[in-house]
C-alpha cells in the first residue's frame, strides 16, 4: 500500500502543476473497513513493476448502487497513474478488466476515483495549470496511454471559469425580475450546529435532482454523514447555501475554495507542519470551485437557479474571491451548457471518461 500511494510521486517528479494528494486522505479513501463506499461496492488495487520497480498502478471497482440504478453491468477503474509504458498501461487495464469480469461485469469504464460523486475523469485539455480542488490532472501521454490499451470516449466533463465581475449578468437580473414568488424562498449556509441534518438535506436534493444524469450514482447516508465531517474541516459553510420553500429544502449551491493553492506546497502531508500552512494559505486563496448546483424536480423551471447562483455570487465576492470554477458539468447537459453560458462563464478545461466492452476475455 505504501508503494501503491506513494507512486504519484515518481510520474509526477519535477511537474510544477502537479498537487499531490493527501495521504492520509488517501489512505481512508481505500479502507474498505473504514469507508461507506464499500457497504455497496468491492475494489482491488494493483501495482505494475519492471525491473523490481513500481511502474504503474490502478484499482478495480465494482459498485452495485450505479448497477442498480443504470441497469447494467459496469465495472470500473479508478486511480490510475503510471509512467509513459505502454506495456504497464496495458497489463493494468487487462488487470483492471479480468477483475470486473469475474464479478459479472460486461463494461469497464473510468477513472474513477471511486464513482462519479468523487475525483473522476482524465484532464483532455487545460495542461496550463494546476487543477482545483478534487479535480484531476494527468501526464498529456496518458490520453495515449489509454488509446493503446482500446479505451475510447464514453463521455466528456467540461469545467467553465468565471470571475466575480460577471456575477450579475442581466439574464440573471431578469430572471430574477420575472419572480414574483421570490419572496418565499429562503436561503442560509448550512451550520455546524446542524451538520449532518443540512447535509442528508442536501444529499436528499441531489438524489432527487441528478437521478435521471448520466452516470449518475445516488449519495448514501452513511457516505454524506462521512463526506460532512471531512469537508467541513477545510470548507467555508458561507458558501455552501440552502433554498428553502415553506420550510422545505428545494435547493442548494455547494462551493469550496481552491484548496490545492494551498497543497500543492504540502508534499501531501497535514503533519507536522502542513496544517499550519494550510491554515495560514486558507487567507489568501483567491478562487472558488463550484462543485454542485441542485434543485429539486419540481423547481427545476422556477428560475430558483438562478436566485441560488445569484446568492452564491454574492458570498464568493464577499469573502474576496476573484474567479470560480464550476465543474464539472456534462458535455450534453444543455440546461448547463445555456445557464453557464448565461452568466458568462467560459469553457476552459476538458476531462474525459474512457470505457470498453469486456463481456470476451481479451475483448
Amino acid at each position: 500500500m505504501r508503494l501503491f500511494l506513494r507512486l504519484p510521486w515518481k510520474v509526477y517528479a519535477g511537474d510544477p502543476n502537479w498537487v499531490p494528494p493527501l495521504l492520509a486522505g488517501m489512505k481512508d479513501k481505500l479502507d474498505a473497513r473504514k469507508h461507506p463506499f464499500f457497504k455497496h461496492a468491492e475494489a482491488a488495487s494493483f501495482l505494475a513493476f519492471r525491473d523490481g520497480e513500481p511502474v504503474g498502478r490502478i484499482t478495480a471497482i465494482v459498485d452495485r448502487n450505479h448497477n442498480e440504478a443504470h441497469k447494467d453491468k459496469t465495472g470500473f477503474f479508478g486511480l490510475f497513474e503510471c509512467l509513459n509504458d505502454v506495456e504497464a498501461a496495458q497489463a493494468l487495464v487487462d488487470a483492471a478488466a479480468d477483475w470486473v469480469r469475474a464479478r459479472g461485469m460486461d463494461t469497464l469504464r473510468g477513472p474513477m476515483n471511486l464513482n462519479m460523486n468523487d475525483e473522476c475523469a482524465m484532464l483532455l485539455e487545460g495542461f496550463d495549470g494546476p487543477p482545483v480542488v478534487m479535480m484531476p490532472y494527468n501526464p498529456r501521454y496518458y490520453l495515449d496511454l489509454m488509446t493503446a490499451c482500446g479505451m475510447v470516449k464514453a463521455k466528456d466533463l467540461l469545467a467553465f471559469k468565471v470571475g466575480t465581475d460577471r456575477a450579475g449578468t442581466e439574464r440573471v437580473k431578469a430572471a430574477l425580475a420575472r419572480l414574483p414568488a421570490a419572496g418565499d424562498f429562503t436561503f442560509r449556509p448550512i451550520s455546524k450546529k446542524t451538520l449532518i441534518e443540512d447535509a442528508l438535506k442536501v444529499a436528499e436534493i441531489y438524489n432527487r435532482g441528478w437521478a435521471k444524469n448520466w452516470g449518475f450514482v445516488p449519495w448514501t447516508e452513511d457516505e454524506i454523514k462521512h463526506m460532512a465531517h471531512d469537508i467541513v474541516q477545510f470548507a467555508d459553510l458561507d458558501m455552501v447555501l440552502l433554498a428553502e420553500h415553506n420550510g422545505k429544502a428545494v435547493g442548494f449551491a455547494f462551493g469550496l475554495p481552491d484548496l490545492n493553492q494551498v497543497l500543492i506546497k504540502m508534499n501531501g502531508r497535514l503533519l507536522p507542519f502542513g496544517i499550519f500552512k494550510l491554515l495560514l494559505g486558507r487567507k489568501k486563496i483567491k478562487g472558488i470551485r463550484a462543485l454542485v448546483f441542485g434543485v429539486v424536480p419540481e423547481y427545476m423551471h422556477t428560475g430558483l437557479a438562478y436566485i441560488l447562483y445569484d446568492r452564491f455570487a454574492e458570498a464568493v465576492i464577499a469573502k474576496g474571491h476573484t474567479w470560480c470554477e464550476l465543474s464539472w458539468e456534462l458535455e450534453d447537459n444543455q440546461a448547463i451548457l445555456k445557464f453557464a453560458a448565461s452568466i458568462g462563464a467560459k469553457v476552459y478545461r476538458k476531462y474525459r471518461i474512457y470505457e470498453k466492452p469486456i463481456s470476451a476475455k481479451g475483448a
